[in-house]
This record gives C-alpha cells, structure tokens and sequence, in this order.
C-alpha cells in the first residue's frame, strides 16, 4: 500500500481532531466534474478555494461550492471595493502556502478573510483541496465551517458549465 501523505491541511484537521478522508487520486484532474464523481461526490459538493487580490495588497479566499462561477459585481458589492483581481499563481502560493490546484481553507500558511458562498451552508458534506496535486479532503460541513469560521455571502452565479480546476 502507497504512504498517505501528511499535507498542512491533514495536520490542521488532525490537530483539530476533525475526522476526514484523503482520497487521493492516481491520474491528474481535468474538471470539478471528474474530481466530483471520482470522490463519490455531487459535482456542488466540491468546495473550490478561490484567492483574490483587492485593491492595497489585500488578499481574500473565497469558498465556491460547485460549479457555478464566482460573480465578481456580488463580491466587489459585499467587500464594498470598487476593484478586484484573481490572484497570480506566485501570489497563491505566496499567500496560502498552496500549489493553484491544491489550495485549501485549511493549514493556510498565514491568515486569510475567507468568505464562503451561502450554499455551502446546504450541504452536510463537502471535499476540499488537500494541500496537494490531485487529492481532496471529505469532510462533514459543519466541522470545517467550524474551524474556517467563514464569512458568507452570496457570491456564486449558478452555472452547469464544466469548470476546469487544475488552474484553481
């Protein structure tokens, strides 16, 4: 049997003592959708973690469940900023301590304000980027709502479109 990984993200829930499951995957993700079934998900129970610039050097993660798109008036609207960028991949990494494609809420390498898309609310069990390449983390909602202790709003546009997350 391969070694599981130990990533910052499965420290943080074990030292949260937050019950979880690595599934790690043994080809690379094209799409939420893929990540989604090969999980035994629903493609709105994947949790992407979006990194945004604003205006200052101010960065934001954002919570998007499934694969609606992030609607940018909404969160300009809700963060009461006039402009606001997708973060580089130099500045996710810089920010999160995450690879884009692995980033999670969890194990941030420093604080972040984190806002969660209300739907996430719904759901009783989510995944999560893992810390690393082509793994997520499943984990029940409310245990990682408690520990992000995220602030909501509705920011994402319903949408049925594939969404690639190999750039995310």
């Amino acid at each position: 049997m391969a070694c599981v990984p130990s990533t910052p993200v499965t420290r943080a829930l074990d030292a949260a003592a937050i019950p979880y499951t690595l599934h790690l995957h043994d080809h690379p993700i094209r799409s939420l959708e893929q990540a989604a079934e090969e999980r035994g998900l629903s493609p709105e129970q994947i949790v992407r973690s979006l990194v945004f610039r604003l205006e200052g050097d101010t960065y934001i993660l954002v919570l998007a469940p499934g694969p609606g798109q992030v609607s940018w008036p909404r969160l300009r609207k809700h963060l009461k900023v006039s402009r606001l960028t997708t973060a580089t991949p130099e500045e996710v990494e810089r920010m999160t301590g995450y690879v884009p494609g692995a980033v999670s809420p969890v194990g941030l390498a420093q604080p972040l304000r984190v806002l969660a898309d209300q739907r996430l609310g719904l759901l009783q069990e989510v995944s999560i980027g893992a810390g690393v390449r082509n793994a997520g983390v499943v984990l029940r909602t409310d245990d990682l709502l408690r520990l992000v202790q995220p602030e909501f709003g509705d920011f994402v546009e319903e949408g049925g479109r594939q969404s690639p997350i190999a750039s995310r």
